[in-house]
């Protein structure tokens, strides 16, 4: 099954990765995100999470 951008129905995406810090900095949230291509919406999945990852 292929993704598909819940906005405009678009199977092209843009793939970064990319860290989210907690309130407090003590955790961290790797995430992966998708931007459709077509309409710039960005889907954000859960890659982990991280305590000492401090980069």
């Amino acid at each position: 099954m292929d993704l598909e951008c819940p906005l405009c129905k678009g199977t092209k995406f843009k793939k970064e990765e990319g860290k989210m810090d907690s309130k407090w900095g003590f955790t961290a949230h790797k995430v992966i995100l998708m931007i459709c291509e077509n309409c710039k919406f960005i889907m954000q999945f859960s890659k982990g999470r991280t305590i000492w990852d401090f980069d």
